[in-house]
């Protein structure tokens, strides 16, 4: 004999019509635990040594992975220290539209937009400015023969001297005393005489205590206005996304990106260092992948 039996009366919850149907719509859809999502994250990529190797060509299965992890629900964007005449190419590599870019170490965050047609596009939708005047005079006393570059807050530049491996389109070449006469949103500086010791030297004997700066793994130096680095513009991205700060993960290479790494860390997100990174730099993430060549992003992404 079967056991079964309508239930007492009382014992049965009544919902609300509008209760039932969001729930039928989350069985029939197969809701977020189903379809692997507790909760969307926001994932921040550096791209050199990051996403791209040194050719320029993509990591290995870094395309697939974003990917994934758009479809997952996640959202996948770029802070870099490239301009954004520099970074819109790798928005079609990764084959993303992010509503945000990070460029130019945080001085610069673009806002994607549509044309007449619903295509992407991207204005500047937040800038960081400063007068270069003295950084400029200080940093030629110690290096006068080295190649200057600043970055106008419409994403024009000007440059001293022609610049291995840099982007010049939309460049102006300038005498020397040009570069401050207006604000700027970045200063670069390249010595190749120099190696990137000799630059990590040169700042802490100088004192750039009036602006941000990042050295590169080559001869170069770049310096934002103070305060401002890719920790700063992401944290004014979380907040225009309305997404909880433990939700997002940063990944990258360089001393640039450690402020973003030391702002995730601290709001209980998660900040991850390429493998081929300076030793400062993975002491700075919570967690190492693998190099840029044996596709450590790739891997993280595999994860999620």
């Amino acid at each position: 004999m079967n056991d079964a039996r309508l239930p007492d009366p009382g014992d049965v919850d009544v919902e609300s019509s509008q209760d039932a149907a969001d729930l039928v719509e989350e069985i029939a859809t197969g809701g977020e635990a189903a379809r692997g999502v507790v909760s969307p994250m926001l994932i921040v990529l550096d791209i050199d040594g990051t996403v791209l190797l040194e050719d320029e060509s993509a990591s290995p299965g870094i395309v697939e992975a974003v990917t994934d992890a758009e479809r997952a629900g996640h959202r996948v964007m770029l802070a870099t220290g490239r301009s954004w005449e520099a970074t819109r190419g790798v928005h079609e590599v990764l084959e993303i539209a992010p509503d945000y870019a990070i460029c130019s170490n945080g001085a610069v965050i673009m806002k994607r937009v549509e044309d007449a047609d619903g295509a992407p596009q991207y204005e500047r939708f937040h800038t960081e400015t400063f007068d270069a005047t003295h950084v400029l005079t200080l940093l030629r006393e110690h290096l006068p023969q080295a190649h200057y570059l600043v970055e106008l807050p419409d994403g024009r530049r000007e440059y001293t001297d022609y610049m291995d491996d840099w982007n010049l389109d939309r460049a102006d070449r300038v005498a020397f005393e040009e570069l401050a006469r207006q604000p700027v949103t970045r200063v670069v500086v390249v010595s190749p005489e120099h190696a990137e010791q000799d630059f990590v030297e040169l700042v802490e004997r100088v004192g750039l205590n009036q602006v941000s700066y990042a050295v590169g793994w080559t001869a170069w130096l770049d310096i934002a206005p103070k305060g401002v680095d890719k920790g700063s513009a992401l944290a004014l991205v979380q907040e225009w996304l309305d997404i909880d700060p433990s939700r997002v993960l940063v990944m990258g290479d360089g001393r640039n990106d450690v402020g973003m790494f030391e702002w995730a860390r601290s709001h209980g997100g998660r900040a991850v260092a390429m493998g081929q990174g300076p030793q400062e730099v993975r002491d700075a993430a919570g967690e190492v992948t693998a190099s840029v060549t044996d596709g450590g992003v790739a891997a993280v992404l595999r994860t999620l």
